[in-house]
């Protein structure tokens, strides 16, 4: 396993991410950082659409740039929102990130860098799974 950036410096990426969001319904910018276990990052930021429903989440265009790269492990995911409170994933990127990273590290940041760790386990303890008994 490679090192890669710390859990600061990934906020900051995601941070970064942030800026390029394209929110203009719920004016709610957020980005996202995605370390994958040999150590490169991919980031992505929300893109709503005036069809709510096909709105994609910072968290899911990250990680669906990774896949699309061919990266399938990853080890850690920072999310930036706009607020003064730490931005949380929704269910849909949770259920999304348990495919493919059931041990990820969720970092979740407030507008100004402010960071708190979860693990994925902790956000979804009882994830939808095809595979019996997991």
């Amino acid at each position: 396993m490679t090192s890669g950036p710390s859990d600061a410096e990934l906020v900051r990426m995601a941070l970064a991410a942030r800026e390029q969001a394209y929110a203009p319904y719920s004016n709610f910018h957020v980005g996202a950082a995605l370390l994958t276990r040999d150590g490169r990052v991919f980031t992505g930021c929300n893109v709503e659409n005036a069809s709510y429903g096909l709105t994609v989440c910072a968290e899911r265009v990250a990680l669906f740039k990774a896949v699309s790269e061919g990266s399938r492990t990853f080890t850690a995911l920072a999310i930036a929102g706009p607020s003064d409170d730490y931005c949380r994933p929704c269910g849909a990127c949770l259920q999304v990130m348990s495919e493919f990273a059931p041990e990820l590290r969720v970092i979740m940041a407030d507008r100004t860098g402010r960071f708190r760790s979860r693990t994925l386990l902790q956000l979804l303890p009882e994830a939808f799974s095809m595979v019996p008994g997991t």
